[in-house]
C-alpha cells in the first residue's frame, strides 16, 4: 500500500473520530442541560422556579408563559423565550402514531383483584390519564380506591405498579384497618403497605387544590415514587361552597385549573390517578336511570375513561364503562369482600 492511501486512511480515521467526540459532547450537553442553563435564568430565578415545582425541563416546557412569569418574576417575553428553549431542547413536537405507541407500551396497569373488571377496562387502571368513577353512596367507589392503595404495592408482573400511593381525602373515608384487610388478601404485609401510602385531610377546594400542587415536590424533592393519586371524592368540596347558578362559572373555571394539575401529574410521570365522584337525580328523566355525574362537561372530558358504579343483586356491585377513549361500553359484576374485588364470593 502506497505512503499516500496510508495518509488518506490515516486522515479519514481523525475524521470519524472527531465527528464522533462532536456527536458525543452534543448528547453529553442535551442530556445535562437544566433548568439553570435555560437564557434568562440565574441562580435566583432557577431557585424561584424549583420553589414554585418547575424544577425540571419539561415542567417549564409545558408551563404557560403568565404563570411562568409570576413564579419566577421575569417578564412575559423573557418567560417565553425560557419556555421556547426548553420545548426545543426536549424535541418536543409532531410524533408519527408509531412514536406514541413506542410510548404507550410504557403505560402501567394497576389491578382491581377482579379479572372481569380488570378487562373490562383494558387490563386495569392505567397510567398516564384520570380514572372517574361516579355512582351512589355504597356502590363501592372508595372500597375501590382502597384496594388499588393496595395494589399499586406490588410488582408490575402481578398487576401492581412498584410505587407509592397519595389520598388526597375530602370526605374522611380512609380506613388503615381496611387496608390492613384487603394487603392479607393480596398476600402483603400490611404495615409495608400503609407505610407506602401518603395520606391527607383536604378541607376545602383551596386546600385540596393545594395538595394536588404538593405532590410534585414529593416526587422530586423527597424522592417519593408515586405511581397512584386517589382524590376521593374530588367534588365534595366544591359541591359545598359553591352553590348556585350564579357561582357555577367560577366554580368551573377553579375545577378546570385543578383537573390539568393532575393530568399533568398523570403526564409528566406516568402516575395513575383515581378520582371518586358524586352523583345526582335528574328529576327530568321520566324513563330510565336518572342517576347523573356531577361537575358537568369539564370533568367528563378531562377523565379519559369514565365507569358507572351501582349496586346489583345478592350483595354485587355492577361497573359500567360509560366512556374510554379505546375501548367498548360494556359492564361487569363484582363482589366486595374482605379481601378486595373479587369475581365472586
Amino acid at each position: 500500500m502506497s505512503e499516500e492511501i496510508i495518509n488518506e486512511n490515516i486522515e479519514e480515521s481523525n475524521e470519524d473520530i472527531e465527528e464522533t467526540n462532536i456527536v458525543e459532547e452534543e448528547s453529553s450537553v442535551e442530556e445535562n442541560f437544566t433548568i439553570n442553563d435555560l437564557p434568562g435564568v440565574g441562580p435566583a430565578t432557577a431557585e424561584k422556579l424549583k420553589d414554585a415545582g418547575y424544577d425540571t425541563l419539561l415542567s417549564v416546557a409545558v408551563a404557560s408563559p403568565s404563570k411562568l412569569g409570576e413564579a419566577s418574576g421575569v417578564s412575559d417575553a423573557i418567560a417565553r423565550k425560557i419556555i421556547q428553549v426548553a420545548r426545543e431542547k426536549l424535541n418536543m413536537g409532531f410524533e408519527t402514531g408509531l412514536d406514541l405507541l413506542k410510548k404507550r407500551e410504557q403505560v402501567i396497569r394497576i389491578t382491581t383483584g377482579s379479572k372481569n373488571f380488570d378487562a373490562l377496562i383494558g387490563g386495569g387502571f392505567e397510567s398516564g390519564s384520570i380514572t372517574e368513577c361516579f355512582g351512589a353512596y355504597g356502590s363501592s367507589k372508595t372500597q375501590l380506591a382502597h384496594v388499588l392503595a393496595v395494589s399499586t404495592k406490588l410488582p408490575k408482573e402481578k398487576g401492581g405498579a412498584d410505587g407509592a400511593v397519595v389520598w388526597i381525602d375530602t370526605e374522611g373515608t380512609f380506613r388503615p384497618e381496611r387496608i390492613k384487610q384487603i394487603s392479607e388478601g393480596f398476600g402483603l404485609k400490611y404495615k409495608d403497605v400503609l407505610e407506602n401510602i401518603k395520606v391527607v385531610r383536604a378541607f376545602n377546594s383551596d386546600h385540596q387544590m393545594l395538595l394536588a400542587e404538593k405532590v410534585e415536590e414529593l416526587i422530586n424533592k423527597e424522592n417519593v415514587p408515586v405511581k397512584l393519586i386517589i382524590v376521593d371524592s374530588l367534588m365534595s368540596p366544591f359541591r359545598s361552597e359553591f352553590m348556585g347558578r350564579g357561582t357555577l362559572a367560577d366554580r368551573q373555571q377553579k375545577l378546570n385549573k385543578h383537573l390539568h394539575v393532575l393530568i399533568r401529574l398523570a403526564h409528566t410521570y406516568n402516575l395513575a390517578v383515581y378520582i371518586t365522584n358524586q352523583v345526582m337525580s335528574k328529576p327530568d328523566t321520566f324513563f330510565g336511570d336518572p342517576t347523573e355525574a356531577i361537575g358537568g362537561h369539564i370533568l367528563h372530558h378531562a377523565s379519559a375513561t369514565r365507569l358507572y358504579l351501582r349496586r346489583g343483586k345478592k350483595g354485587s356491585r355492577v361497573a359500567k364503562l360509560v366512556d374510554s377513549p379505546s375501548l367498548p361500553d360494556g359492564e361487569c359484576i363484582f363482589y366486595i369482600t374482605d379481601e378486595g374485588v373479587r369475581d365472586d364470593v
